[in-house]
């Protein structure tokens, strides 16, 4: 018992450390995106043929000789290397981090270890790899920049889950209130899946650079209801051309995008509002005290959001729009592991 004690904190400071990173990771990700850089180099896994990225005048005409229909943009070519090699040494992390819980598993068979976790971690972090090369061989195709961003979130929070499990701090709980957190499951999971959704859109959004196609608010165009164009801006089949930087939808499309972006937030703010309500209701430090923080997060988040659109998307607000929303998204898969592990008293 006292190995397996010792393992499991190594192992959480190890998840503990890789969840950070994996955040930089993700803050990094949609800095790329909103700069246009993901297609900084035209290549994968290089750049230009280079291991880092061209730097020289001597290296930046070979580079543009080799892809004379990319030309090297400086401002561009560094996000996305700096991109790549973080998320690569994060994919390190957990290859080291799946190993040890194997090798730990395998001296001590009678003691649980999260085999299966990170196993299912480290696959994730192999289709990740795999999509990140496909954002830049298919030319930022939207399905696949969102499935991306995506992918990102749930590394994120399957790391941050990890780290839950090998902290093992469970809630302890009285008789009434270890009924009421348990009665929350299902609007737990029903907040879950709207968050997720809405993270999807928000990915969709921007993928399809319809951030913008709003400039007013609450309204969109001075009218409740613009024109919109729901069919194409919902079409995943839809194609490419040469490349998608910029975009390739009209107005009417991006509108409805946008729209739709702001419905689903309404929504989550109305579930979400009511599942503060009800932990609220719990008279337990720990409950009450998670409701203020998802509760804060989406106070600062829709605040993000609008001012993105009122400011006409500034870098820095737009990047930290991702980064709370992974924060918001982290704090429900926290209330779901203690509604799930909460122990009766």
């Amino acid at each position: 018992m006292t190995h397996q004690n010792t393992h499991k904190k190594q192992g959480y400071r190890w998840a503990l450390l890789a969840t950070v990173f994996c955040v930089a990771v993700v803050v990094l990700g949609s800095f790329t995106r909103l700069v246009d850089a993901g297609l900084g180099c035209p290549d994968w896994p290089g750049c230009y043929g280079h291991l880092t990225w061209p730097k020289s005048a001597e290296s930046v005409a070979n580079a543009e000789a080799l892809f004379p229909e990319s030309p090297v943009e400086h401002d561009k070519t560094w996000p996305e290397m700096v991109h790549r090699y973080f998320a690569g040494f994060l994919g390190l992390m957990i290859l080291g981090l799946t190993i040890a819980v194997w090798r730990w598993s395998a001296r001590s068979p009678a003691l649980r270890y999260p085999r299966g976790h990170v196993t299912g971690l480290l696959a994730l972090v192999v289709v990740q790899a795999a999509f990140g090369m496909w954002t830049v061989t298919l030319k930022l195709w939207p399905q696949v920049v969102t499935a991306h961003l995506l992918g990102g979130f749930a590394t994120l929070s399957l790391l941050w889950l990890l780290s839950l499990r090998l902290q093992n701090r469970p809630w302890c709980l009285s008789g009434n209130s270890y009924r009421r957190v348990t009665g929350l499951r299902p609007l737990i999971w029903v907040a879950l899946v709207l968050v997720v959704l809405q993270i999807a859109l928000g990915g969709w959004t921007s993928a399809n650079y319809a951030a913008l196609a709003c400039t007013d608010f609450p309204r969109c165009h001075g009218e409740w209801w613009p024109e919109m164009d729901f069919v194409r801006a919902f079409n995943f089949a839809q194609g490419v051309g040469p490349n998608y930087l910029g975009g390739l939808l009209e107005g009417e499309a991006r509108t409805a995008i946008h729209v739709t972006h702001r419905l689903g937030a309404v929504l989550v703010t109305l579930v979400l509002g009511l599942l503060i309500w009800r932990l609220w209701q719990i008279p337990q430090r720990g409950a009450r005290r998670l409701a203020l923080v998802i509760g804060l997060i989406l106070v600062v988040q829709l605040s993000l959001g609008i001012t993105n659109v009122l400011a006409s998307l500034p870098l820095w607000v737009a990047v930290a729009h991702n980064a709370v929303g992974a924060l918001l998204l982290l704090s429900l898969v926290t209330l779901a592991y203690r509604s799930y592990t909460a122990l009766r008293i």
